[in-house]
């Protein structure tokens, strides 16, 4: 009997609380509720933009597959152009996969090119629009390429080690460290170049194609 005396001692108190506090719990409930239905509603909406931006972006591609061949042909000049001015319409203010790999279809023309400076200006973009996507990494290791056409090695450098370092896992990763070490030796930076070889030795010890090379120009750095 006390236990149901307690029971409805307590029911009580809890509707007396809700009575006297009734308008600010309806609000707060009700904010909840408009808060959980746009969160809703976001991810929806999110996600229908997300499939819309995927598709446009792959007409992109495949405008580019039709036309990668004659980048230098002048008949396809208007074509190309056009591409380009698409790309980059579309990547502009996005972010993702899909901006990224815009950027990236634009950065392959002007790397066929060979127009260096927007290559890497596109390369550059395209890993920022796509660094939490494995594209981050591809795109700095690019960029690195048509800084190092240009002459620009530390700059190069720069790219190659936000490469090696992404979180997202890079396959050329070993390639890309040998690159380092390689680009030092140009800038004449001896230990700085040692200690790039090394690491490729440290790193990735199962692969033997990579090790021998460090080694290799560790062995010719060392006897000089």
């Amino acid at each position: 009997m006390q236990d149901r005396a307690e029971n409805i001692r307590m029911a009580d108190k809890i509707s007396d609380f809700i009575q006297r506090n009734r308008k600010a719990i309806f609000t707060i409930t009700g904010t909840i509720v408009i808060l959980f239905a746009g969160f809703i509603i976001y991810l929806s909406a999110s996600d229908f933009l997300n499939k819309k931006y995927i598709a446009e972006v792959e007409e992109l591609s495949r405008r580019y597959d039709e036309l990668r061949y004659y980048l230098r042909d002048a008949s396809f000049a208007s074509d190309i152009e056009t591409l380009v001015s698409d790309s980059k319409k579309f990547a502009a203010n996005k972010r993702g996969f899909p901006a990224g790999k815009a950027w990236s279809i634009a950065a392959n023309i002007y790397s066929g090119r060979e127009e260096w400076p927007q290559c890497e200006d596109a390369w550059q973009k395209a890993a920022a629009a796509g660094d939490k996507t494995y594209l981050g990494p591809i795109a700095l290791f690019n960029a690195a390429a048509a800084a190092q056409e240009q002459g620009k090695y530390e700059q190069a450098i720069e790219y190659l080690k936000k490469c090696v370092e992404h979180k997202f896992e890079f396959p050329s990763a070993p390639r890309a460290q040998f690159s380092i070490g390689s680009l030092y030796e140009r800038l004449g930076n001896t230990p700085a170049a040692l200690d790039a070889y090394r690491a490729v030795i440290i790193n990735w010890p199962d692969l033997p194609v990579w090790q021998q090379l460090a080694r290799s120009r560790i062995t010719a750095i060392e006897i000089r």
